[in-house]
């Protein structure tokens, strides 16, 4: 099960939005849909989550670039929206590598839970990620420093409720409820 939602900053608050990325193809058009949520070019977080297995924070200011992390990148490496996030950039490689998964030859059947059986092995089976995507967190783990949530509770907040504690942080739990 995917949830996502927009937060998005305001003079008043903050503002939340559930959203459909279903038309959503690239990370470009995620950000572009984020930013067409505040007008006021205001901060806009993206929250996406599959239950149990990873999150992702988007940040768009403005027209700055898009800032990312990806709670568990070899979970979201399974998973159809967290292909949008998993850019070469963030995974530190050389667009077009020649070790980059085709995410559209993996399993992607819409039940993935983000746990295997190879998660107790080193993923270099069959139609594993291998080492070309780690099972740890990955992009900006900073990325919400100036709302409150320091690097290290970032990184330590479980897949399982980690919107609810972000939301929390934010002093924006009540509005993201209303779209959950």
């Amino acid at each position: 099960m995917y949830f996502a939602a927009l937060l998005a900053r305001t003079e008043d608050g903050w503002k939340a939005s559930d959203t459909e990325l279903d038309d959503v193809e690239t990370l470009s058009d995620l950000a572009d849909l984020a930013r067409e949520s505040s007008p006021e070019e205001d901060t806009v977080l993206v929250l996406i989550e599959q239950e149990d297995a990873w999150f992702g924070v988007v940040r768009v200011d403005g027209e700055e670039d898009p800032r990312i992390y990806v709670s568990d990148a070899a979970a979201a490496a399974r998973s159809a929206y967290g292909e949008l996030l998993l850019t070469d950039e963030l995974l530190g490689r050389e667009p077009g590598a020649a070790d980059v998964p085709d995410l559209d030859e993996l399993d992607l059947d819409g039940t993935e839970d983000g746990e295997s059986e190879a998660d107790d092995d080193d993923g270099d089976e069959e139609g594993g990620t291998g080492d070309a995507v780690p099972h740890s967190p990955v992009g900006d783990s900073g990325i919400l420093d100036d709302l409150g949530i320091s690097e290290k509770e970032l990184r330590t907040l479980d897949a399982e409720d980690a919107l609810g504690s972000i939301a929390e942080a934010l002093g924006a739990s009540e509005v993201l409820e209303t779209v959950r």
